[in-house]
């Protein structure tokens, strides 16, 4: 027994290195691990205006995922959300980390933080709140080349965007329809022109339709914002954005129908304008205000 105990004695103090070592060993590794712990980011994506085709979320997903693998730790939650769900949960005091959204949703302006980028259509008085990371455009289409011939116009409505405003600062003079009749008036013959937006160039498209096109350029309310809501995530929720405006991304637009950034002009809408504001001017334009008028409501690009 004694012979036992002073074995024991004289092990000791080898045991006691063994374990200091193990414990060297294991402690960096267990704050390796505690150091990538993920930290997730929340993005709402609201369709609040007709895309070009395929889903936006999707789009918005895998451009999140590229964001993942150039930040380490970071991992994008993205959904998506109604313009009604998201102004539901909104009143109801919740909100994502971010937000991806049109025209139509002004109750996350006092959510939104101030962005280092300019943007007319996101500008308020505590600075930039919203910037696109994709738009759309107004056109008017014809079967022929002929844009002086006397005709009907059917202006397509989808969303919460202002396509009779869109027409009416334009000079063009036409009756709003529901965007799938509209088009599908226009190919029967009720219309000779269409007033209408990407989703038309790809309805076009995917028919094998051969169509003229006229863009009007001078107002577009066709543009998908990125806001950043929570303050105490805005690197990751900026690193998102970055991903958004690359060149990569910006290259891949054509995938759902829509236009890089780059190349946006003329006037449009604060995208956190209200319902009230919204209907005025869409009163205003069915009423005939000129485009001087109207462009006291509006903001430059």
């Amino acid at each position: 027994m004694k012979r036992s105990l002073n074995f024991l004695f004289r092990l000791l103090p080898f045991l006691l290195i063994l374990a200091l070592l193990l414990a060297l060993f294991f402690y960096p590794k267990k704050r390796e691990r505690r150091g990538e712990e993920k930290r997730v980011v929340t993005v709402w994506n609201v369709d609040t205006f007709e895309g070009g085709k395929g889903s936006r979320t999707a789009f918005l997903k895998r451009a999140a995922r590229r964001a993942e693998e150039k930040n380490k730790g970071v991992y994008y939650l993205v959904s998506s959300y109604t313009a009604e769900g998201a102004e539901a949960a909104c009143l109801a005091g919740s909100s994502p980390d971010a937000l991806s959204f049109g025209v139509g949703l002004s109750v996350f302006a006092e959510k939104s933080r101030p962005l280092p980028f300019s943007f007319g259509g996101g500008e308020t008085e505590g600075g930039c709140l919203a910037y696109p990371w994709c738009r759309g455009r107004y056109s008017l289409f014809s079967l022929t080349d002929d844009f002086s011939e006397e005709g009907k116009t059917a202006v397509s409505a989808g969303g919460s965007n202002l396509c009779v405003l869109a027409a009416r600062y334009t000079g063009i003079e036409g009756e709003e329809r529901e965007s799938l009749a509209a088009y599908s008036g226009f190919l029967s013959g009720q219309y000779r022109y269409l007033f209408g937006t990407q989703r038309d160039e790809c309805r076009f498209a995917a028919r094998g339709t051969a169509v003229y096109r006229k863009e009007a350029g001078e107002y577009c309310d066709l543009y998908q914002y990125y806001s950043v809501l929570n303050a105490e995530k805005a690197d990751d929720a900026l690193a998102l954005l970055s991903e958004l405006l690359s060149a990569r991304t910006q290259d891949s637009l054509g995938e759902i129908g829509m236009l890089p950034v780059e190349g946006a002009s003329g006037r449009t809408v604060s995208v956190f304008a209200s319902s009230d504001a919204l209907a005025k001017l869409r009163a205003d334009a069915l009423a005939g205000a000129d485009r001087k008028n109207l462009d006291k409501y509006l903001k430059s690009i």
